[in-house]
């Protein structure tokens, strides 16, 4: 109980996020390990996900000194938000309530919301 550990997780199982081209997307979907890309119902092509996302997302995961945690939840959009203090300083993302704790979610449209939880002092509306 005196003693924390450190533990290392998968944020999102069996998922994998590539930068590829589309010539270059036969070569990956061939490799043994990977089954398949993901694809949105209706669609033919395998799913995009804007840069800008992707960006602030490696960034959330990159510089968060708090767990980031990812739900497939679709939260009610919240307050436009930057972070001005800390190691997530120049995040922008929405301000969300879960569990009565204040939280800064990135959006990836296609897969749900990163969250990581924050004090209310180190934002500012945008």
């Amino acid at each position: 109980s005196d003693r924390k550990k450190k533990v290392e997780r998968t944020l999102i199982p069996m998922m994998i996020f590539i930068f590829v081209d589309e010539q270059e997307q036969l070569t990956v979907i061939q490799q043994p390990s990977v089954l398949r890309y993901l694809v949105l119902r209706g669609e033919s092509r395998p799913t995009e996900i804007p840069e800008y996302q992707m960006s602030k997302f490696m960034f959330m995961l990159n510089n968060s000194d708090q767990p980031v945690n990812f739900s497939s939840e679709h939260f009610l959009p919240g307050e436009k938000v930057r972070v001005v203090k800390g190691s997530l300083s120049g995040l922008e993302g929405e301000l969300v309530n879960l569990d009565g704790n204040s939280k800064i979610a990135i959006r990836i449209e296609q897969l749900g919301c990163a969250v990581v939880e924050l004090n209310l002092s180190a934002v500012e509306k945008i």
